[in-house]
Order: C-alpha cells, then sequence, then structure tokens
C-alpha cells in the first residue's frame, strides 16, 4: 500500500476512535375426685367419735390441691427454633455493581489520546491527519507505538521539523512505517521482516525473553483496541 493510500484509509479512522416449630400441648392431669359420703347413723351409748369426728373421704384435699401431672406449658416446652429469613444462610449474588462488566474498547487513536505516555503521539497523530484513520472501527491494524521518550531521544531538532505543515506527507510515511496490516499479537510474532503499510518491512527479533522491532524494543505488548492491538516501543522506528 503506498502512502497516499495508506494516508486515505487512515484519514477515515485512526487514533481516535426448620421445620416448623414444635408446639406440645400440655397433657392435663386427670384427678379423681371423692364425694362426701352419707353420714351413718351412730350408736347412742358409744363414746366413739362420731361420724363427723372420722376422718372421712370428704376430708381428703380437693381436686386443686390433688397432686397433678403438669406438663409444661406452651411457652415451657423446648420447641425447634428456626433462625429467621435474615438468619438463614442465602447464596449471595454480587449486586450490579459488583457484577463484572465488560468496558467498552477504545479505538488505537483513543488509547493514544488517553495515555500520559503517548502525547507526543498523538499530536504527531493529529498533525499527519491520521487520527480520524486510527479511529475507523473498520480497520484491523497492528500500531507499534513509540513513547514521548522515543520521540525526545530524535536528534534535535527532528520533530519539530516532522511536525510543521509542511512536512505533513513525510510525518504521515514515518507514522505508517509503525503500522502492520492485521492483528497481530506477540503469540504470533516470529523473526524475520514483516510489511509495514508503506511497503517497506521492519524486521522483527523474537529472543527468549525480548522482542525487538528494528533496534526498538517492545517495552509492553497487546494492548487490545476496538480496530487492532497496540505493542508500545522504546524508539522511533526511521525507514
Amino acid at each position: 500500500m503506498t502512502p497516499n493510500t495508506l494516508r486515505i484509509a487512515l484519514g477515515l479512522v485512526l487514533f481516535g476512535a426448620a421445620p416448623a416449630a414444635i408446639t406440645a400441648f400440655p397433657q392435663q392431669a386427670i384427678s379423681d375426685t371423692y364425694k362426701p359420703q352419707a353420714e351413718q347413723p351412730a350408736a347412742v351409748d358409744l363414746e366413739e367419735p362420731t361420724d363427723t369426728e372420722q376422718p372421712s373421704a370428704a376430708e381428703k384435699p380437693a381436686d386443686a390441691e390433688q397432686p397433678t401431672a403438669e406438663g409444661p406449658t406452651d411457652a415451657e416446652q423446648p420447641t425447634a427454633e428456626e433462625p429467621t429469613g435474615a438468619e438463614q444462610p442465602t447464596a449471595e449474588e454480587p449486586t450490579d455493581a459488583e457484577q463484572p462488566t465488560a468496558s467498552t474498547e477504545q479505538s488505537i487513536a483513543e488509547i493514544a489520546a488517553g495515555d500520559e505516555n503517548f502525547e507526543i503521539l498523538t499530536a504527531a497523530i493529529e498533525a499527519a491527519g491520521l487520527t480520524e484513520a486510527l479511529s475507523n472501527s473498520e480497520l484491523s491494524i497492528t500500531v507499534f507505538a513509540p513513547t514521548d521518550e522515543a520521540f525526545e531521544a530524535l536528534p534535535e531538532g527532528t520533530l519539530d521539523e516532522l511536525l510543521l505543515p509542511e512536512n505533513r506527507d513525510q510525518l504521515a510515511q514515518l507514522l505508517t512505517y509503525h503500522v502492520v496490516d492485521g492483528e497481530v499479537r506477540s503469540t504470533d510474532l516470529t523473526s524475520g521482516e514483516v510489511d509495514t503499510l508503506t511497503g517497506a518491512p521492519v524486521t522483527v527479533t523474537v529472543g527468549e525473553e525480548s522482542v525487538t522491532i528494528n533496534e526498538a524494543n517492545v517495552v509492553t505488548a497487546d494492548i487490545e483496541a476496538s480496530n487492532g492491538v497496540i505493542h508500545v516501543i522504546d524508539t522511533v522506528l526511521l525507514p
């Protein structure tokens, strides 16, 4: 793809985008009652105590005095106490605020604009007219994104020259040299050359503990965006 073609494509969108309680019923003690017997006629000359003096069944304690099998009242009966509804263990589900939610993915341009490490990159994208292109949700690209420190390491005056309006095409070519067609994650990278959108390739070297793009080290890999993936590098790539 030629720089102009890329710029047109990117111009469309880039970096802007208990069981129940048991009731015990007390058993009523049923006591035997005794009725007073009819008085027997007493012998006239006997000095024995009369029937009225004899202890009789009538003198036995009244029903109220009879010992009864008193069962505990309802209040005294032990009952199987169930925990109240508030005490019942329940499977607690997280509230809406606790539910994990999928955040809306941002475009490559939006991610760059929202990261303080990409202030110069964001300014360069705007100056090159690529913000809309890098915000395009229909794109699927991989960006090797230099940090501000990487831009500041360029020879003195280089960045200022690139940001001038008259150098817009040159700046766009430089930026698209950092872009590869398709989403290439770190697990997909292999050592070798990879074509960029300028048509010129970059050299990828995959080591045991590091990955380099030309002379730049990948310091953060696989930042997901709605229109691609970003790998952060510590050096600006020069065609």
